[in-house]
């Protein structure tokens, strides 16, 4: 508690979502090369969508409406990767394994989101 948020890279979220876009880009480079833009580039895309609009969210905390559809969007690219994971586990391109914790960490960035978006004047200036 108390922690001094300076920058978006400075909060938890940004750093959660960094890491899973990291993972994400580490699974998908063994995915057989005919998904290169069917479903890896998809999954690439969505998780890095995560951080980028976290980080606009952040620049766009002066305005709370600005700010939570920003944030909107953010939850909406953690659901369209867990999509991306349920195709990819359907294809066996993920173990259970991958795809539990892949999809763990996609619930839990949505749980941080909700709580954000439930409590945006604790981020936007007065």
């Amino acid at each position: 508690m108390g922690e001094v948020i300076r920058s978006f890279r400075d909060l938890r979220i940004y750093q959660r979502a960094f890491r899973l876009q990291q993972e994400i880009f580490r699974v998908t480079q063994g995915f057989p090369r005919e998904e290169r833009y069917a479903l890896s580039d998809q999954m690439r895309r969505a998780s890095r969508s995560i951080g980028a609009n976290l980080a606009e969210a952040w620049a766009r905390r002066r305005y709370e409406a600005h700010f939570l559809s920003k944030l909107c969007d953010c939850d909406g690219e953690q659901a369209e990767v867990q999509h991306w994971l349920d195709t990819a586990q359907a294809c066996d391109y993920l173990s259970p394994d991958q795809h539990a914790l892949l999809t763990e960490e996609c619930r839990e960035i949505g749980r941080m989101l909700g709580t954000m978006m439930a409590n945006p004047s604790k981020f936007c200036p007065k």
